[in-house]
């Protein structure tokens, strides 16, 4: 039986993973691969803590190149995260002829473009199913079984930090800062949260998807991302009320070949299945003009979902080299001369309906002040509740327009933030009802 062997650059929480799906499924791994995988060495800053199984001590080095440049090597899996030195490492690898299999959606949203033209320079693949979404196999699915499809739409809940905030917040009415306590405590959130909580982590997976959905270059820093650290108890209850709950959604929408890519937080129809993806868990919703819609649904992140997707990929590279293949499949969908450069969609001129949220003085003749900023600037308004309660001092007003352009949107709360019966900075909140 022919022997492909791995070396494993990182040995934390991922890494441990791969090292028990190696070890616990060594017998189904070879009746599904017909080859046997064999873990060669394992590379890692810390060889000393025990990190709960068994491994010959002779496999750990702290000295990456015994893995980068070992010529029995055939594939390296880079779990260690980051910018650098991951990039270097991953390129060396390619450079000496490896197969990389990298969970990194950081390195690839920055330094993708590199990385896989130098695979293709080396006669190698790069896979990375483990990057976006954990263990749900969204990126296969778009590279194999729906590639013959035009995708007009991708929509993703991608942070399992965020989502699991949002819904205790949703669920038990907490304030944001508390639950996010308790989801440090809980080891579900960093000590420092921001690349979580902030919108960056889910823009550099949406940069991802949008590639390959759509066959163009997105650059991380062009995606508009927005954070949940501004959402409050408030905002959700008033979004329960009309029927909404509120997620950090992933946008990406071919609008007639110009490209919305947008990382924010958004209303979602509660009757709608985003709406009902609950704690840690991630979701992705396709649109293709032959599938329709699609959600694909599990645990986003996490040692054995990222594993077993991290497997997922070792698997099919050892599939390739016992039949000779190298770029079967393009790293991005589409082959290199058919991706297009098609333009970002600037966020003024997104078309949304929106949650609009007013402090002001309970006095008469406000409504009529702020409903004729919003008809000045084109802005109709489709329900509205007016609390009869205080809130810090000032009544909530709170309505639900239809479509309008995020730019009249901006404008008209700026001057009705300047408005004397106003005490307090405008809330908005995107809407999206074509979600079903």
């Amino acid at each position: 039986m022919k022997e492909i062997k791995v070396g494993l650059l990182g040995f934390g929480t991922i890494g441990t993973g791969v090292v028990k799906v190696l070890q616990n499924n060594a017998r189904l791994i070879e009746d599904r691969l017909g080859a046997r995988l064999t873990l060669a060495r394992i590379a890692d800053l810390d060889i000393t803590t025990d990190r709960g199984v068994k491994i010959d001590a002779g496999l750990l080095t702290s000295d990456a190149d015994a893995v980068l440049t070992a010529p029995d090597i055939d594939v390296v899996v880079e779990l260690i995260g980051g910018y650098e030195p991951a990039r270097s490492f991953v390129l060396k690898a390619i450079a000496n002829g490896k197969h990389v299999v990298t969970a990194n959606k950081a390195l690839l949203a920055l330094h993708g473009e590199e990385i896989l033209a130098a695979a293709q320079q080396n006669g190698v693949d790069v896979f990375y199913e483990a990057a976006v979404g954990g263990g749900i196999p969204i990126i296969s699915s778009i590279k194999e079984n729906l590639c013959a499809n035009r995708f007009t739409s991708v929509f993703g809940i991608l942070n399992g930090t965020c989502n699991y905030i949002l819904t205790r917040m949703t669920n038990d009415g907490d304030d944001y800062h508390d639950v996010l306590k308790e989801a440090q405590a809980k080891g579900y959130a960093e000590a420092d949260p921001t690349f979580d909580v902030e919108g960056v982590d889910t823009a550099h997976k949406l940069a991802i998807l949008i590639s390959l959905c759509f066959g163009t270059r997105v650059q991380f820093k062009d995606i508009h991302t927005e954070g949940i650290s501004n959402i409050s108890a408030l905002d959700i209850q008033f979004a329960s009320q009309f029927g909404y709950r509120i997620k950090l959604l992933a946008i990406g929408k071919n609008d007639n070949g110009q490209i919305e890519a947008r990382v924010h937080p958004t209303m979602v129809p509660d009757n709608y299945p985003l709406a009902d993806v609950h704690g840690a868990f991630n979701a992705v919703r396709l649109v293709g003009d032959f599938l329709g819609p699609a959600m694909l649904y599990g645990k986003g992140a996490g040692m054995e979902a990222t594993a077993s997707a991290v497997m997922g990929d070792v698997m099919s590279i050892a599939r390739n080299i016992r039949c000779g293949a190298v770029g079967r499949t393009p790293a991005m969908g589409y082959v290199p001369e058919a991706i297009k450069d098609l333009s970002i969609k600037p966020m003024d001129d997104i078309v949304s309906h929106y949650y609009l949220r007013f402090a002001a003085d309970d006095k008469p003749g406000v409504l009529s002040q702020i409903s004729g900023i919003l008809g000045k600037y084109e802005i109709s308004i489709t329900s509205m509740i007016q609390p009869e309660r205080q809130v810090s001092g000032a009544v909530p007003i709170v309505m639900m327009t239809h479509d309008a352009k995020e730019a009249n949107v901006r404008k008209a709360l700026a001057e009705i933030d300047a408005l004397a019966v106003i005490k307090e900075q405008s809330r908005f909140i995107r809407i999206e009802n074509e979600l079903g």
